[in-house]
């Protein structure tokens, strides 16, 4: 119980400090929000109204006041409404981050029953013709740029064979078969790269534990592969496969960008670009702090599947 308090104290620190940082970078990037929203057709507003519109949007205050404003409406759950069109940021991130889990809980299903398997296999038949081919083609995967797999992707199966819509959205309740064949390349995609991964931190760690000394032990009691394999050496390499699993998954939280672009997916990414490019505060501070969320709430989850997997975890 002591070890999953400390981690959660230590989890919510992280969150108060990446709140902080957002506040500080975003003030820091160049440009007046006001202006920029004020502004039509490269046409410069009036100073009047910029200075206006800064005071109705808080920004003429002191940095220290903003920041205590933030961080109090923060704590109450509040992510502020946008700068463009005064819509709560909350309901905008909402209704835009199923899609986004959507797509990156696809791709890990993808990953790991592709990466996972092949592997095993590949250290089980290590030298083999399977582990040469399979290690070839996860370079060959973990070179090749995301925008270009699925770039290529779309070629093939979309434009050239025709198998899959190249691009957009439907949601699952209107259509579910065009929303699984929208979701079935962007989801590919991003699997692609994640596979490779997994594969080759599986076949990895899956030799390493093979050459532990009480797994040479187990054999020449005579302990059955098979059983060697499932109670000794899947268990004990399992945990730095969950740790870059889970890395990989945090890191794709804010790196769908390219993919939901090149597919026209409308997921959370899409609108941090969009307010980015506005100088949009609170709805950049929102997205941002969201996907901070979860990359800690993940990463968090990992340690405590750590604790269920290895017992001596708690006691450091």
């Amino acid at each position: 119980m002591l070890y999953v308090l400390k981690r959660i104290g230590v989890s919510l620190l992280l969150v108060w400090v990446v709140a902080t940082i957002v506040f500080l970078a975003i003030r820091l990037v160049p440009g007046n929000p006001a202006e920029i929203l004020l502004s039509q057709g490269g046409v410069a507003p009036p100073p009047g109204a910029v200075a206006q519109l800064r005071a109705q949007l808080g920004l003429n205050q002191p940095l220290g006041v903003q920041y205590v404003e933030d961080m109090r409406r923060l704590l109450m759950g509040n992510l502020g409404t946008s700068m463009q069109d005064q819509s709560p940021v909350a309901d905008e991130i909402l209704r835009r981050l199923p899609r986004t889990l959507e797509l990156i809980v696809a791709a890990a299903i993808l990953s790991v029953l592709v990466g996972l398997p092949s592997g095993l296999l590949a250290a089980i038949w290590r030298g083999g013709m399977f582990d040469r081919v399979a290690s070839w083609l996860a370079a060959v995967a973990l070179a090749v740029p995301v925008f270009v797999v699925g770039t290529l992707m779309i070629e093939i199966f979309a434009l050239g064979l025709h198998w899959a819509p190249a691009g957009g959205y439907v949601s699952f309740a209107r259509h579910p078969l065009r929303h699984l064949a929208l979701l079935a390349m962007p989801a590919t995609t991003i699997a692609v790269g994640l596979a490779a991964i997994l594969f080759r931190m599986t076949r990895a760690s899956v030799l390493d534990v093979s050459m532990r000394d009480y797994i040479r032990t187990a054999r020449a009691k005579g302990v059955a592969p098979r059983r060697i394999l499932a109670r000794h050496v899947l268990r004990n390499a399992l945990m730095p496969i969950v740790t870059v699993l889970a890395l990989n998954l945090g890191s794709l939280l804010g790196g769908t960008v390219l993919v939901e672009y090149v597919f026209n997916w409308p997921g959370l990414s899409g609108l941090l670009v969009s307010a980015v490019n506005a100088r949009d505060y609170p709805e950049v501070q929102g997205v941002v702090l969201v996907i901070s969320v979860l990359f800690v709430a993940l990463n968090l989850a990992v340690d405590l599947l750590y604790a269920v997997l290895d017992p001596r975890v708690r006691q450091g």
